[in-house]
């Protein structure tokens, strides 16, 4: 493995990282909305990954690393509370709210943003492995 492809890896972990990272952002921006005009509340939505093998793609045969194959709204219910006087509230009295779980959704930015902050370590290893090495032939 050349050290380009070392470089292509880590870049492109850190672009799928930061489709997480921005995913994420938007599901803890909306964590407590409500159901809007249309009776549907904000579905937190889930980043899912794809590896991609060196040599797998014939378009582009040096291409390896990973990305983001699809984003998904989460299709669990949201949590519904009883407050009668709420203007959203349905003819029961219940208010639907997104079903975001803030909790997890932290859980899930620091794992975003801790791969992030390794794939840049790995850059960096790299270009201090290929400036010592371009320094061993002065």
């Amino acid at each position: 493995m050349s050290l380009a492809t070392i470089f292509n890896v880590s870049g492109s972990a850190i672009s799928a990282q930061s489709q997480r990272l921005n995913v994420v952002a938007s599901n803890l921006a909306n964590a407590d909305t409500v159901a809007g005009p249309d009776g549907k509340a904000y579905k937190a939505r889930m980043v899912e990954f794809q590896t991609q093998l060196l040599g797998a793609s014939p378009e582009d045969p040096a291409a390896a690393g990973v990305r983001v194959s699809t984003i998904r709204e989460d299709d669990s219910p949201g949590k519904r509370l009883h407050n009668p006087t709420h203007p959203n509230a349905d003819a029961d009295g219940y208010v639907t709210y997104s079903n975001v779980d803030p909790v997890n959704e932290m859980v899930n930015m620091i794992s975003a943003s801790r791969s992030y902050q390794n794939n840049v370590e790995v850059m960096n290893t790299a270009k201090t492995l290929l400036m010592k090495t371009l320094q061993m032939g002065q």
